[in-house]
């Protein structure tokens, strides 16, 4: 899943997120036509690419000694790569890209994450 979205990179406090697979029936047993899940008011998915952050404004001074990169600042999201995301739908913009479907999501539309840390190690 990361190689494909590799050459994509988010901006500000964009995430992407990849939804999870919709069940085809429900607890009592009856199948679900098509389409069904996807007009839920709110979704999930694994995060697979976050932007940098909030810019943080620069103190007013300006140094042209210094690189733009280093005169630029992020206070970085609470959202990481590989988080279980739930997020509103109707905030989202639904993208396709090499055939498969993804959300980009503002972090302030994201409800709720779940952090799996053995991802990370």
């Amino acid at each position: 899943m990361q190689t494909k979205v590799r050459n994509l990179i988010m901006v500000g406090d964009r995430v992407l997120i990849k939804p999870s697979s919709a069940p085809n029936k429900t607890k009592s047993g009856l199948y679900l036509p098509p389409g069904v899940q996807e007009k839920e008011k709110i979704q999930s998915g694994t995060i697979v690419a976050v932007g940098p952050g909030y810019p943080i404004p620069s103190d007013g001074i300006d140094d042209e000694w210094k690189s733009q990169e280093e005169r630029l600042t992020y206070m970085p999201l609470q959202a990481q790569e590989g988080d279980t995301a739930l997020f509103v739908l109707s905030e989202a913009y639904e993208i396709m890209y090499r055939d498969e479907k993804y959300y980009v999501v503002a972090q302030d539309d994201i409800l709720m994450l779940e952090r799996d840390n053995e991802f990370f190690e």
